[in-house]
């Protein structure tokens, strides 16, 4: 597809369709909407526009079609696979000032939030009401990027991922007309659950402009333990025993002692320095807890654990979480001469013990600084590895682990992107792992976006 570059008279109009400081073409501006989290190469747009109404993203969308001009929508920017990376130029869209919560309907179990809004915002409003917003992935994620991404993280375990909490959405066409979709009801068989179809997209068929998500209530009680295992290997045959017992965990976190050690030397927590086992439980009551807590104890020893912390305060608890969410961030400020990738896969939780083992192999046999974590009670494992930027040696061995990772995760029936998305960096895997359904995923890209501008360059190869 070829593109038009703005020119005087494109930016004219644009700056029409908006407040004179609501658009930009500042070198500052496009330098900060280039890139994301990732280890990408960074790609300028030509302007950046902060929308704060459906009809201004509409008015810019149908104008930018008409032009052929590419429109990326950007959130907070914390994407890890180059997703709202402007690759072909052309214009940005960012929500950061479609910020507000227009209702919350506690009786519901509801909220319809602009794009704009952060989760954790959105939680600390819900926190006076006993409400939250469970998905949970760490970073100050925007609700309209979780939903593009279909966002996780640590609570998917129990509560799901954002799809399972998206009730309705406000979507711009790229012709520019607006569509409202799915309902505010519970539970719906009217129709094809179009829903589901822009969750995950990655802003390619459609921009959100507009949601209505399902709110949880606060579990009365809840209870946490760290473990301590001899081994990942044998930690990862624990996670698969809580999940077979049916024991519902909360969060099932594994960190490697790689993992653990930079903690601490950051955070100053004290953790025993091996392979450990962060898990949480929520519910009714402290005897209820108490009773799933033994059973889960009697597991981890079964397979070896060394120890067993449990009861743990809300204090700890939290700053063990918070530790968790910013590791990310540890691993930058540990090589700061370094470009973290995250690889990012998910399997079966049969398969889940053996692609621990491959992964820790890999990390050993590579040579380069390497951290494991993950959301192991979904089976998403995280492996990321430290190279040394511009080194094209380090790069290619971590370019050929993260074949081989994930082409193993596949062949165990899993997939090449447990919750990070597609972006840039997966796009190579889309054809192994959908096959023939690939071509239809195009056929639909073509059908409501028939110029190709919305986030070109993203998912398919």
């Amino acid at each position: 597809m070829e593109y038009n570059h703005l020119t005087q008279e494109d930016i004219i109009t644009l700056q029409s369709m908006v407040a004179p400081d609501r658009f930009s073409t500042g070198e500052s501006n496009l330098d900060l909407h280039s890139k994301d989290q990732s280890m990408h190469p960074a790609s300028r747009p030509e302007a950046v526009i902060w929308p704060v109404k459906r009809e201004e993203v509409s008015e810019i969308v149908e104008y930018a079609n008409k032009r052929l001009i590419p429109v990326t929508a950007w959130g907070a920017g914390s994407s890890l696979e180059g997703n709202p990376m402007p690759v072909k130029g052309g214009l940005v869209l960012d929500f950061s000032q479609m910020n507000r919560i227009i209702d919350i309907r506690e009786e519901d179990f509801q909220a319809d939030l602009e794009p704009g809004v952060t989760y954790q915002d959105l939680n600390e409003k819900l926190r006076h009401k006993g409400l939250f917003f469970p998905p949970d992935p760490g970073a100050q994620a925007t609700i309209g990027g979780m939903i593009a991404n279909n966002a996780s993280g640590t609570r998917t375990v129990r509560y799901g991922s954002t799809k399972d909490h998206v009730l309705r959405l406000a979507i711009v066409l790229a012709s520019g007309e607006m569509i409202e979709i799915g309902t505010r009801a519970s539970k719906t068989s009217s129709g094809y659950d179009l829903i589901h179809l822009f969750v995950g997209s990655e802003g390619t068929l459609g921009i959100v402009v507009g949601a209505t998500v399902k709110l949880t209530g606060i579990p009365a009680e809840f209870s946490a333990a760290i473990v301590n295992f001899p081994s990942v290997e044998a930690a990862g045959k624990a996670v698969f025993e809580i999940i077979r017992a049916g024991l519902n965990p909360a969060s099932l976190e594994l960190l490697g002692p790689e993992c653990i050690e930079l903690i601490n030397r950051e955070q100053d927590l004290g953790l025993t320095i091996s392979p450990t086992l962060f898990t949480e439980y929520h519910g009714a009551t402290k005897n209820q807890l108490a009773e799933v807590l033994d059973m889960v104890k009697e597991i981890c020893e079964d397979h070896g654990c060394n120890d067993f912390r449990l009861g743990l305060g809300r204090d700890e608890r939290d700053r063990l979480l918070k530790a968790r969410h910013e590791l990310g961030e540890m691993i930058f400020r540990r090589h700061p001469d370094c470009s973290p990738m995250s690889l990012d896969v998910a399997v079966p939780i049969t398969a889940y013990p053996e692609l621990i083992a491959i992964a820790r192999e890999e990390k050993q046999k590579a040579g380069i600084p390497g951290y494991i974590f993950s959301h192991a009670g979904d089976g998403n494992l995280h492996l990321v590895f430290a190279g040394k930027t511009g080194d094209e040696k380090e790069w290619a061995i971590i370019g050929q682990v993260n074949q081989r990772v994930v082409s193993k995760a596949l062949a165990m029936g899993g997939t090449a992107t447990g919750e990070h998305g597609v972006g840039i960096g997966k796009r190579k895997f889309m054809e192994p792992e959908h096959g023939r359904g690939l071509a239809w995923m195009k056929s639909i890209k073509n059908l409501f976006d028939p110029n190709g501008i919305l986030n070109p360059g993203k998912i398919f190869p």
